[in-house]
């Protein structure tokens, strides 16, 4: 099967597209910009789980967690760490569900889920914003890494940190999948390490832990404003259930036979991420605190000075090369997730807007340029400001998805199904689009203390707690007209008799090329069946075949017997 480029589309009565070498290959292009299909899905849900745990190696949870501990002191930090957990765990059930369900990444699953067609495009930028920061944030911990075992200046670190992950990340699932298996073993022995040792030789120091204070002005107790501001940074995570689904949606089918497996996967590598993610976090609160007498507090919450000193624990000869392999180690894993993350959230932005399409491997190149500038403009150290603003609109994003997912969709309030094709969707949907500019508004208020303390300490849960009403209010308002453009009324059912996603190859009128039955609609402008990407590139039809050129309400169909999907 075959990705599209950048060509104006042929006139109407005719088809053939060309092609671009980097885009007509699946094995670079991941099929980015549409539904992964039942015949590239191969990996079992152990491999597919493992992949996108693996990806989760990144040593930032341990400098996010060091920075709430110096900052609010112990108490506060854990709680905060425990709270936004938990927000994290909850939000992130309901998306990995439906990605692993219907095969489709973060940026599809958002257009059907209350956003329309462009309206998603905003959300593609918050993705890869998400993106290249932790890229950056990622990458300054490998080249202080570098600096400080193997005395490579910063500047230089941070461009061998950038230039490293690009051969992996070209060759997407493929090469990923592989590197994160091969790789996950050794990464938790080393990860673990310190704290067996610790807790060996020195297990006193767990119950001395409880006592650290930190730069808090309140000490090692509770602090409601230290809660509220270490969640926040915390919070910053929670689209990280995006480079979570941009490996589930390669999941098998789940079928009868296979269906203890696909949600112990589901449910690990999904909402999952985060138990190891606080985890994490907590240590790298822990070593923060062993470290401090050493280093200093304005270095404690360096990763590889924890690590460092942690190894010296039980392999002082060795200490330094080793903590310098496990950074390493760590930053690739993770920084090749968001550089193929970051590449396929801005295919999908470009494409939209540009209605071109080069191929996936050249967006790879602006996702780690960006970051690239970002590390050379010293991002790790504005971390807790940097991640602290990002929350607010990441978490108006999810919580607007979420609310969608449990609570329009069970009540009738939207579709029942995920429909992501443009033939078939308003550009904007003001339940979700509108609800997540609105919170994400006011808690950026917050944030620059219009509210006061409490509000901009809190500003991530208001941004939450707006997202969640503000979506079923809007349906009820909406009546649902904004999801819907058009019903799907291709003869071909979209499953199979076994009520799953049905494989049969239709011919895309403009490419002339074969994908399965989801990833195709009617295009009564082309005459035929139009595969979901050549839809996308096509700039001549102007949404032609929806009433009202896709500007207005368009028929309402929630439930469409021949697209509804079987549990």
């Amino acid at each position: 099967m075959t990705e599209i480029i950048d060509r104006e589309a042929p006139p109407a009565t005719t088809g053939g597209r060309t092609y671009n070498n980097w885009a007509q290959n699946d094995t670079l292009e991941d099929y980015s910009l549409r539904y992964a299909p039942k015949s590239f899905r191969r990996w079992s849900p152990y491999v597919v789980a493992t992949t996108a745990l693996g990806g989760i190696a990144y040593l930032a949870d341990f400098a996010i967690g060091g920075s709430i501990a110096i900052s609010h002191g112990f108490s506060s930090a854990l709680v905060a760490i425990l709270a936004a957990a938990v927000v994290i765990f909850l939000t992130g059930i309901p998306i990995s569900y439906y990605s692993a369900k219907y095969s489709i990444d973060m940026d599809l699953l958002t257009r059907g889920a209350g956003f329309g067609y462009l309206g998603s495009t905003l959300t593609s930028v918050i993705y890869a914003s998400f993106t290249f920061i932790f890229f950056a944030l990622e990458g300054s911990i490998m080249a202080q890494a570098l600096e400080l075992g193997l005395h490579i200046p910063l500047a230089v670190g941070y461009l061998v940190c950038s230039l490293i992950i690009l051969p992996l990340v070209i060759y997407g699932m493929t090469a990923l999948s592989t590197m994160q298996v091969w790789t996950q073993p050794v990464w938790l022995v080393l990860m673990v390490a310190p704290f067996v040792s610790i807790a060996v030789q020195e297990p006193e120091k767990f119950s001395q832990f409880t006592h650290f204070a930190g730069n808090s002005p309140t000490g090692s107790g509770i602090s409601m404003l230290g809660i509220g501001a270490g969640a926040g940074v915390a919070l910053s995570l929670i689209a990280q259930i995006g480079e979570q689904v941009d490996y589930l949606r390669f999941m098998p089918d789940k079928t009868s036979q296979n269906s203890r497996q696909w949600w112990g996967a589901v449910l690990s590598a999904g909402p999952g991420w985060v138990v190891l993610g606080a985890a994490k976090q907590i240590g790298g609160a822990f070593l923060a605190f062993y470290i401090a007498g050493s280093v200093g507090l304005a270095k404690a919450n360096e990763p590889i000075q924890q690590y460092v000193h942690g190894f010296k624990t039980f392999a002082a000869p060795v200490a330094l090369g080793l903590a310098t392999f496990f950074v390493i180690l760590s930053q690739v894993k993770i920084n090749s997730t968001n550089a193929y993350s970051g590449s396929l959230s801005w295919s999908n932005f470009f494409s939209r807007l540009t209605h071109r399409h080069p191929g996936r491997v050249v967006y790879i190149f602006l996702n780690v340029g960006i970051a690239l500038a970002l590390m050379e403009g010293g991002v790790f150290g504005f971390l807790n400001t940097v991640l602290g603003f990002y929350s607010n609109v990441a978490i108006a994003w999810i919580g607007a998805v979420v609310a969608d997912l449990v609570i329009n969709k069970p009540l009738g309030l939207s579709p029942s199904y995920i429909e992501f094709k443009r033939a078939h969707l308003h550009h904007f949907n003001p339940v979700g689009f509108g609800s997540m500019l609105i919170a994400s508004a006011v808690s950026i208020a917050a944030y620059f203390e219009v509210f006061g303390d409490y509000g901009k300490a809190y500003s991530p849960f208001i941004a939450l707690f707006l997202a969640m009403v503000l979506s079923p209010l809007f349906a009820v308002l909406t009546k649902g007209r904004y999801y819907i453009a058009r019903v799907d009324d291709l003869e071909e059912p979209l499953l199979a008799a076994d009520g799953l996603p049905s494989a049969a190859l239709l011919t895309c009128t403009v490419c002339t090329t074969d994908f399965e039955r989801p990833d195709v609609a009617n295009c009564p402008f082309h005459a035929g069946a139009i595969c979901s990407l050549c839809c996308s590139l096509e700039k001549d039809c102007h949404d032609s075949c929806k009433s009202g050129s896709g500007s207005g309400p368009g028929p309402v169909a929630l439930a469409p017997p021949t697209v509804r999907s079987a549990d």
